[in-house]
């Protein structure tokens, strides 16, 4: 039995509402742990609902604690689709002594979770629970890719301690450097300072602004793919979509935006944790609680549909498209079962890294028509441009 002492049952309020449900109904279909039950057996198991009742490093933080009944409500009275996954409700991370405590516990849940295979959906609580997300990875895997969606680049002062708006900061300073990539979807430019829009260009970063999600929001897509850690920050909604409590921007994503967001994380071969965040119980209406359970049910639905289509050792899978750029040569793959684009990133030979397994970086069929008529992928330039650094 994995060691997850940290997490406490779900609350007995939420599971005698449970039993009123539809036996049809998502509540009805969880292993859930429970009091009187205990830690169900996570045999088979493949994604797991973890809540985290921590928010003192929020940067608005006035001492209120919160909970996370109204997300699991809104979430059990759901319908499943036609899903072959097993999903568990493991319950909560009660507050430690410090938030330091905290965030240990949460690394070594998420830590032990990965290492079964099981996805953990972390519900929380102030975003700079990503970090100690994040933290899970260092002895899993030699390199770690994060996505944010988020109207802010959380960088902050670096020199400050952490915060829920400068929790990225840590991540890059702090060793070891595990951090490879680091994309935020949604940004909103007033959010952010002159000097933190030049320092993510800097670190050669990714950034996509709210209105080319909005435009596009298949641009998600391929950086989804190539994501180990996603987090969603509820400020990058519109207020109109979210309850009062959440005291949010009159401009951001919208709630068919945000599922088909979480839908591509599902979907994504790679990501193997999710976490929303910055959630604000509210005393007005439960509209946030039933978008965050939506989001959940997309996500679920994209693991649901994961193809994999990666092996390229196999050429009756895959295409290769071979085009010139500036006398730089750009090959590309397209897999022949989902029709999903890759192009090659080249590698000095001279230099000692951990970073040969992004030698295929995720793009769009779109880029490789940019190649073909002379433009460099941006994708692929900061990519080969961390490589020689």
């Amino acid at each position: 039995m994995p060691d997850l002492n940290f997490l406490a049952p779900v609350p007995e309020v939420v599971l005698a509402h449970n039993e009123l449900l539809s036996p049809q109904a998502f509540g009805q279909k969880l292993k859930i742990h429970s009091k009187q039950s205990g830690m169900p057996d996570l045999q088979g198991v493949d994604i797991a609902i973890v809540g985290v009742l921590e928010n003192r490093n929020d940067s608005n933080y006035i001492g209120e604690d919160f909970n996370l009944n109204e997300i699991r409500s809104a979430l059990y009275k759901l319908f499943p689709g036609s899903w072959s996954t097993s999903i568990a409700d493991l319950g909560d991370i009660y507050k430690g002594e410090t938030v330091e405590d905290t965030y240990f516990a949460l690394k070594e849940t998420v830590s032990e979770l990965v290492k079964l295979k099981i996805i953990p959906v972390v519900l929380g609580g102030s975003q700079d629970l990503t970090y100690p997300m994040y933290r899970a990875f260092d002895s899993l895997i030699p390199m770690v890719n994060i996505v944010n969606v988020d109207s802010k680049f959380d960088l902050g002062d670096l020199t400050q301690p952490i915060k829920s708006d400068s929790f990225v900061g840590k991540i890059v300073l702090e060793e070891p450097y595990n951090l490879f990539n680091y994309a935020t979807i949604g940004y909103q430019t007033y959010f952010n300072s002159q000097e933190q829009i030049d320092l993510m260009e800097t670190l050669y970063f990714e950034a996509y602004r709210l209105g080319q999600v909005s435009n596009d929001i298949t641009l998600v897509e391929p950086v989804m793919r190539d994501a180990n850690i996603v987090s969603v920050d509820l400020g990058a909604m519109k207020a109109s979509e979210v309850s009062l409590s959440q005291k949010v921007s009159p401009n951001g994503l919208d709630g068919k935006e945000i599922c088909a967001i979480t839908r591509y994380a599902g979907i994504s071969n790679k990501v193997s944790a999710l976490g929303i965040f910055e959630y604000k119980s509210s005393q007005d209406d439960e509209i946030t609680s039933v978008l965050i359970s939506q989001m959940i049910w997309y996500f679920i639905e994209g693991v649901n549909n994961r193809v994999d289509d990666s092996d390229f050792k196999d050429e009756h899978i895959y295409q290769k498209f071979i085009t010139l750029v500036d006398s730089q040569e750009l090959v590309f793959y397209k897999s022949i079962k989902t029709g999903r684009w890759w192009i090659e990133i080249p590698f000095l030979n001279e230099i000692n890294n951990k970073l040969k397994r992004h030698t295929l970086l995720p793009c769009m069929h779109q880029d490789y028509l940019d190649a073909c008529n002379n433009q460099v992928p941006e994708r692929w330039f900061k990519a080969y441009q961390k490589n020689c650094v």
